[in-house]
């Protein structure tokens, strides 16, 4: 998924959801997941969205 796409679905996602959504570069893609649910390193993770 490109950085742009993400960036709006992980807003999107946090705003629907009403939770803290994580953005993470996954190799040469872009993933998007609740911030709960996210063990990955965190030095792929771009940004985290907060809806509040």
């Amino acid at each position: 998924m490109p950085l742009p796409l993400a960036q709006r679905h992980a807003w999107n996602l946090a705003r629907t959801l009403m939770v803290c959504v994580t953005l993470f570069r996954a190799g040469a893609a872009y993933g998007v997941m609740p911030s709960a649910e996210y063990d990955g390193d965190a030095s792929h993770i771009l940004h985290e969205y907060d809806p509040f």
